[in-house]
């Protein structure tokens, strides 16, 4: 099967339409030669069932970051009809709304070696993390109905952060229009008390220092410059969001069956968009989208505290303010162009992030003539990217791009070769403290663990997705 993918150029491999039975288009990979070498022959079979869902309109995407998940592969993007096209839990995944913010600061390196460890303590102790924490915050049934319909905005208005920060999130921070009726009991009792946690795996905060700028007109424009100090946050929708999953997996089955629909892959199980399961999952989703929003707010609020209170700074000298919000896990009704005609679609991105070009009407007003802004986290060792969207995005990928470095290893893999090392130490001699909830964690997220963020980056730089415009290296690092 493998020998009827085609490379098309230096960045992409097609991956036919006859490459098995039952495809309604082609699948596209953003892939050259380097990464190629590490690309699952499951990650492919799962990019051509895509390819077969009823109503996909153009081609099925994957990213760089490419590796096989549950239904598409983590790095996927589809685009379906919104009349007559599906949506699927395993197009989205378990942690909806899995996403991250990067912070600028008017603080350099010299202002923080001699606090860093404290502050990565400090941020350590005030933002719980690790398998099922919970959080300071505790909401009543009532507070958590709110926080799901109104998102950061909730949190906003609850004085965690200032109003100014909504204009720099992706949909302002709240998916409208929330009917939280199909929500399980459940999904609620296991979010009540996570808001304002990292969680576990690969998420994570990080103090980061800008090595490179490479567009230094848009990095100013981000208040972006070389030296300079940055935070990075990476958490989701906690528990709520993958309950939501959970229960939505076993409906969707049903209605598959229902809608009499034949999956090359039962993880992909799905039913019409315009369906009353169709529409329920939609919904609960944008419910877990609003939390995972919040979540992050509350937590760069946390964060701004433990600056001021380690630094002994005032708000004003810190000026830790926000470049973007970007969601990597979620399905959104966007418009695009398709053969010339203007489509209303229900876009899927599943570890996929928006790269909307310039002039797009839901960017903020500052970033209008630059395209929105792309965050691209990496391992804990290396380096995270900011990006910017570009009108190629638009036209190849429905203005998506990569998400972060990628998985090139299981955490069962991890773990097996972390033994008989010491990552903290290996880390500690590069210059960057880690603070983690256990040293199994730390064996899974080790940097050996994933690909590399720069090989990446460099895929969609140069297929014109997205452009590098700064490079920043970690420094100290919560991990979930």
């Amino acid at each position: 099967m493998l020998e009827k993918l085609r490379r098309l150029d230096a960045y992409r491999l097609e991956v036919p339409q006859d490459y098995k039975p039952g495809m309604n288009t082609k699948g596209i990979i953003y892939v050259d030669e380097t990464l190629e070498k590490d690309l699952e022959k499951e990650s492919i079979e799962q990019i051509a069932n895509v390819a077969s869902l009823p109503g996909i309109i153009g081609d099925a995407i994957a990213m760089s970051d490419i590796h096989s998940g549950y239904g598409f592969p983590i790095g996927g993007v589809a685009g379906f009809d919104i009349k007559n096209g599906i949506i699927s839990p395993g197009g989205v995944g378990y942690d909806i709304n899995c996403g991250v913010r990067l912070l600028r600061t008017e603080l350099f390196r010299h202002d923080i070696d001699k606090k860093l460890k404290e502050l990565v303590i400090g941020l350590y102790r005030e933002i719980p993390s690790g398998v099922g924490s919970k959080g300071r915050l505790k909401l009543g049934p009532d507070d958590e109905k709110k926080l799901v319909t109104g998102g950061a905005q909730w949190a906003v208005k609850r004085a965690f952060g200032d109003a100014s920060d909504l204009e720099y999130i992706e949909s302002g921070g709240c998916l409208e229009g929330v009917d939280g009726s199909a929500i399980s009991k459940k999904a609620y009792e296991r979010g009540r008390n996570q808001q304002g946690t990292l969680g576990s795996g690969n998420h994570f905060l990080e103090i980061q220092e800008v090595v490179e700028v490479y567009e230094p007109h848009i990095a100013d424009v981000f208040g972006i410059y070389k030296g300079q100090i940055t935070v990075m946050i990476h958490t989701g929708s906690r528990g709520f969001g993958h309950q939501i999953c959970t229960d939505f997996i076993d409906i969707m089955k049903s209605a598959s069956k229902k809608y009499g629909y034949e999956l090359r892959d039962k993880e992909l199980s799905c039913a019409p968009f315009k369906s009353p399961e169709g529409q329920d999952y939609f919904n609960a989703m944008k419910a877990a989208a609003n939390y995972a929003w919040a979540n992050r707010q509350i937590i760069m609020h946390w964060t701004r505290e433990v600056f001021i209170d380690v630094l002994k700074i005032s708000p004003r000298s810190l000026s830790m303010n926000l470049i973007y919000d970007v969601a990597h896990n979620i399905a959104k009704i966007e418009r695009h162009i398709i053969n010339g005609k203007r489509c209303e679609l229900i876009i899927h991105r599943k570890g996929a992030t928006r790269a909307f070009n310039p002039r797009h009407p839901e960017l903020p007003d500052r970033y209008k003539s630059y395209g929105q802004p792309v965050i691209l986290p990496g391992d804990m060792g290396r380096a995270s990217y900011l990006l910017i969207g570009t009108d190629e995005a638009m036209r190849q990928t429905f203005g998506s791009t990569s998400h972060g470095a990628g998985r090139k290893m299981s955490r069962g893999q991890a773990i097996k070769n972390a033994k008989g090392r010491s990552i903290l130490s290996e880390l500690e001699q590069k210059g960057i403290i880690v603070m983690a909830s256990g040293k199994e964690t730390i064996a899974e997220e080790m940097p050996d663990a994933y690909k590399d963020i720069s090989q990446v980056v460099n895929v969609v730089n140069n297929a014109g997705i997205s452009r590098k415009v700064a490079k920043m290296r970690p420094l100290g690092v919560v991990k979930g």
